[in-house]
């Protein structure tokens, strides 16, 4: 098994493929001030086996387009949404974020938690910005630094992984420099990462290791998944996920 294959197996049976709630994710409904009855379009990037999804199909009259470029967690999303009956509200695109063949202008909300760094923030703004109709809502979780400096160690690492990370002013100007009018701005809690996304996984290591018969590549990822778990317990001062909502501006050159 390669190693992109492992990872949908230790992933594909979590609720969360990151950081996030079923609390934070209504409190960024009322952060947008979204109109729970009515009709919207909404377009949930990067799904995963959509957490986020549920919450918004649950809470809001919305027709929502779930998109990930993995179909085996839209397969496990599918299956969620048919045991929520929720099926009415909710279809699944299997497409990357970087290249989605989605009607310009169509939508009222588009939704991305925990994974716009699959091809950046800023590009991944600027090329959706397109997707919404004027006046449209962007609602993007993103990881951030909490505070103006922090331990060179934890810096190189995190610019390593992902030179964008950065604070959350300079992810508000990104957003002003994309088209964008910034409405609001939160920090994800620490239960977020601990509860609901770390202590699922660890819990899932053993049958993992076992079922893919403790190859060297399965404990080499469940090696990897522990050191960013002691990582965000010895930092979790310094870095967080910003849930970041904006409205789409009007008078700007749609990006390419």
């Amino acid at each position: 098994m390669d190693d992109l294959q492992l990872l949908i197996d230790l992933h594909k049976s979590q609720k969360r493929q990151g950081p996030g709630g079923d609390v934070e994710t209504e409190r960024a409904i009322d952060l947008a001030r979204l109109d729970r009855k009515g009709p919207l379009k909404i377009a949930d990037i990067g799904c995963g086996t959509g957490a986020s999804t549920l919450v918004l199909a649950r809470l809001l009259n919305a027709e929502i387009t779930a998109v990930d470029f993995l179909q085996e967690f839209l397969d496990v999303l599918q299956a969620r949404v048919e045991e929520a009956g929720l099926s009415d509200n909710v279809s699944t695109l299997c497409a990357s974020m970087d290249d989605l063949s989605l009607p310009e202008a169509s939508f009222d909300v588009l939704w991305s938690e925990g994974a716009i760094y699959n091809i950046g923030f800023e590009k991944g703004v600027g090329q959706w910005r397109r997707l919404l109709k004027p006046g449209g809502l962007l609602v993007v979780s993103e990881i951030t630094w909490l505070t103006g400096s922090r331990p060179q160690a934890l810096q190189d690492h995190w610019v390593g992984l992902y030179p964008e990370i950065d604070t959350a002013s300079a992810k508000l100007r990104v957003l002003e420099e994309n088209g964008y009018s910034p409405i609001g701005y939160f920090v994800l809690p620490e239960h977020c990462w601990e509860d609901n996304y770390y202590a699922p996984i660890r819990d899932s290591f053993s049958e993992f290791l076992n079922r893919n018969g403790n190859s060297e590549a399965a404990s080499a990822l469940v090696a990897a998944e522990q050191e960013e778990m002691a990582l965000y317990n010895q930092y979790r001062a310094y870095y967080g996920y910003g849930v970041y909502v904006a409205r789409k501006s009007s008078g700007i050159t749609e990006s390419p």
